[in-house]
């Protein structure tokens, strides 16, 4: 039933059309005469990007000034909900601040693989963990009266392609790996609005995917707000409409509305489902409308906005190593500080989540207001790489004069950002060359480490103290001064797995290959769930971190609701600790990983006390998807129920029986061997098709181009002139990321799909010109030149007419 069917009613086929489309890049249409008002988007992840100027999609245009948090990555490492609460609250009211409705965050996607060049603004490596923390930040952002948008749903874990490219996967792997972190948001937390992704999930567009949008969302989870494209990620609106898609930004023209009113004349598409899409959007737009009140003056939020992003790194930082105790360091003591990271903080990821700050702590400050004594800051090197001599010489003598080194290492920002993947884990050569020699004469070094996603640490042994500070946001230098000085507890623990190196990962073969294909081969083994299982040994393990106290655990009670134990500081210092349930099943039917996630709690513990801690068992302690029966099942048997300080550092453990369902399960250990032992590196192709119960085809480089090929894909074009162009922007985004600045536009452009230069481009490109274009490409030439200009001046034509239509109805309704 519509609940603004009175609404619905009085409006025309055309104007319910075009309400389904952008009225510019940032805002939805708005209907006044009907008493609905726009709706004003902006990014939002870790703080908020409202351009003030020239509007885009990827950042590159001035924004308003806003807090910057740090980055989900980080906050996830905090184990903290109620933060994640906190800030998602500060977000809200800077968003009604600077008048925006949505808030395009927070992100959730799973990291499947360390290389992703978006995983610093994803929580975690697991589903728990990652849905906990975004429902606590869409309560925050959503009490303040604005709506979140959580994103991007679903199964979006890389940049490479991620316009074009499919994701294959089984069903049971989508459910309980790629799906359970939505989940979670979406029934705990309830947002008014979810971004689709841009990726097609076994051979369907996520915005047009009805498994996904319909059986899965809304009738299961019972989602009732609208399904928001990202930004020029529709592509058959036809089917969206029909198959879940509610909102197709930015603004396309009027073109997607010309589609949706041919097809509903042609009986291709019932009006009713139109009217489905524009009840969902017309429910969310008024819920924003009735609480869209004037927020707070930005005057009188940033000083007590920065000091919570302060607080926010401290609770997010992760002592790695402390060998000897050296931290925290006593007063007066003689530091040298070092890096070019320590100079210019890199204190957020690039893209279209950038945040313009001007409120940036620097490390040579905050050092200076502590009392420790400060000898001295030198660079010692280039983030982007490059020897300079200079740099290191001066950086080695400071530290032979310091009695404690504090180096600054981290990614630099090409490493880190929107569509573009890592190929590889390494740190730069020159910042390694360079501890190694500060090493030689100076052996008290502690490493502070900013990074949105795990490398590899095999320098390690070079230095005492490994602090990760991850992309700690505006504030973060002076709480990793906190923290050095003992101020603060490091108080956060790695919601991902640092793995020795990057062979160790699951995905390892089939992550961001060539072709068109993105095959999720490792299945359920991600993350720890792997390196458990496959017993893979790691760097630092998933869970993992260390505080300047210790913590005994005891007292272990279980029953049938959940467990209790009790942890006490046994330290002379007061500190906080993150206590894990993990849950084990020792009679495997199926196969499933060794250890997983299912409940945790954040605890501060004053030295000398003890605390008794609860973690209740909910409806997905025990449960596995069975793809067999296609749905949530509990396998009959004893599970362990493992209490840990990280995944490899089980403190207590008891075992209980479950009853449960003996559902269908075809494919057992015959058909799915190496699925059953947990390695899965190296799954071939008879086995997969197994896992997938179906078969998979994969479109690779051909001569003649569609529009879901990307602009990249003119390397096989037929027309010399297209291939030469793409040689260009290939040479010319390589040129820029040698000069450690990637060009954003230039990336976004080369892995665009055709057809979203009619999404992106406001109107002034139709689909039908997008075929002419395609034309070109294919080596038609002429004919592609003669068809474009007569189709470019009818689309104009034809959107302005629509423009005065809709005016006139405005007034004449007023």
């Amino acid at each position: 039933m519509l609940q603004y069917e009175d609404i619905i009613k009085q409006m025309s086929l055309e104007e319910k059309a075009v309400f389904l489309t952008g009225k510019s890049v940032w805002e939805s249409r708005d209907f006044p005469q009907y008493g609905i008002p726009s709706c004003f988007f902006a990014d939002g992840p870790h703080g908020l990007r409202k351009q003030a100027g020239a509007a885009d999609h990827l950042g590159l245009n001035a924004s308003e000034e806003a807090t910057c948090f740090p980055t989900a990555a980080a906050i996830a490492n905090s184990w903290d909900i109620k933060l994640g609460e906190e800030i998602g609250m500060a977000l809200g009211r800077e968003a009604r601040s600077q008048g925006v409705d949505v808030v395009l965050g927070p992100g959730l996607n799973i990291k499947r693989n360390p290389l992703c060049g978006r995983n610093f603004e994803y929580f975690s490596e697991d589903p728990y963990l990652s849905g906990k923390m975004a429902a606590g930040y869409i309560k925050g952002i959503q009490s303040q009266g604005v709506a979140a948008c959580p994103k991007h749903f679903a199964v979006n874990n890389q940049e490479r392609r991620r316009m074009a490219s499919d994701s294959i996967i089984d069903e049971r792997t989508l459910r309980e790996i790629y799906l359970t972190g939505f989940e979670i948001a979406v029934t705990e937390a309830k947002p008014r609005t979810i971004m689709s992704s841009y990726n097609r999930i076994n051979g369907e567009y996520a915005h047009e995917n009805t498994h996904l949008l319909q059986e899965i969302l809304r009738q299961e989870w019972g989602f009732e707000g609208a399904v928001v494209t990202d930004w020029g990620g529709g592509n058959d609106c036809v089917k969206a409409v029909k198959n879940g898609g509610t909102l197709e930004m930015p603004s396309a023209g009027g073109d997607s509305c010309r589609q949706l009113i041919d097809a509903v004349r042609k009986g291709e598409l019932d009006e009713a489902d139109i009217d489905t899409r524009v009840d969902e959007l017309i429910r969310v737009v008024m819920e924003i409308s009735d609480h869209h009140e004037a927020g707070p003056e930005m005057e009188e939020l940033r000083e007590r906005h920065h000091q919570l992003a302060k607080e926010a790194a401290c609770a997010a930082a992760v002592l790695l190593k402390n060998e000897g105790q050296i931290l925290p360091l006593q007063p007066q003591t003689k530091v040298g500080v070092i890096g070019d990271f320590a100079e210019t903080p890199r204190y957020q990821g690039a893209g279209s989540s950038i945040v313009n700050t001007s409120m940036v702590d620097k490390a040579a400050a905050a050092f200076s207001q502590s009392q420790l004594e400060l000898i001295g800051v030198e660079k010692g090197f280039e983030r982007n790489g490059g020897q300079y001599t200079y740099l290191k010489e001066r950086a080695v003598h400071l530290a032979q004069e310091a009695e404690v080194v504090i180096l600054y290492l981290g990614l630099p920002e090409t490493s880190e950002t929107e569509g573009v993947d890592r190929s590889h884990m390494r740190l730069p050569d020159n910042q390694i060359e360079l501890l190694e020699e500060l090493a030689e004469v100076n052996p008290n070094i502690v490493v502070v480490l900013s990074a949105g996603s795990a490398v590899e640490v095999e320098w390690q042994g070079r230095c005492k103290a490994l602090l990760y500070a991850g992309l700690c946001g505006e504030a973060g230098a002076g709480a990793m001064v906190e923290i050095i000085t003992g101020k603060a507890d490091p108080a956060g623990r790695l919601s991902e797995t640092y793995p020795h190196k990057l062979e160790d990962v699951s995905s390892y073969h089939y992550f961001s290959k060539e072709g068109g294909n993105a095959e999720y081969r490792e299945g359920i083994y991600v993350g720890y769930r792997y390196f458990e299982t496959a017993g893979v040994p790691v760097a630092f393990p998933f869970g993992y971190g260390l505080s300047y106290t210790r913590f005994e655990y005891c007292d272990l009670q279980l029953d049938q609701k959940g467990v209790s134990f009790t942890i006490a500081n046994i330290g002379d210092r007061d500190g906080w600790e993150v206590p894990q349930l993990y849950v084990a099943c020792r009679e495997r039917r199926i196969f499933r990983a060794a250890k997983e996630l299912k409940g945790f709690e954040k605890i501060f513990v004053k030295s000398g006390e003890k605390k008794r801690v609860t973690i209740p068992f909910d409806d997905k302690t025990f449960r596995y998807f069975n793809a067999d029966t296609d749905q949530w099942e509990v396998e009959a048997g004893v599970y362990e129920i493992l209490i840990g300080a990280n995944v490899r550092d089980i403190k207590l453990s008891a075992a209980i029986e479950c009853e449960g369902s003996e559902g269908i399960v075809k494919c057992g250990k015959k058909e799915l061997p190496q699925y059953y032992t947990g390695k899965v590196q190296d799954i071939n192709d008879q086995e997969f098709l197994q896992l997938l119960g179906r078969t998979c085809e994969e479109e690779r480089g051909r001569r003649v181009l569609a529009e879901n090929n990307t602009v990249g894909d003119m390397r096989y074009a037929k027309s010399g002139i297209a291939r030469w162009v793409c040689r260009r922007l290939e040479h010319l985004m390589e040129k820029k990321m040698k000069a450690g600045k990637p060009d954003l536009n230039l990336i976004f452009v080369s892995s665009m799909p055709f057809r979203a230069i009619a999404k992106m481009t406001e109107g002034q490109v139709n689909m039908k010109m997008v075929g002419h274009i395609l034309e070109m490409v294919n080596g038609h030439v002429l004919k592609g030149v003669v068809k474009i200009v007569p189709e470019y001046f009818r689309n104009r034509r034809e959107n302005r007419a629509l423009e005065r239509r809709l005016a006139e109805d405005h007034n004449r309704r007023s």
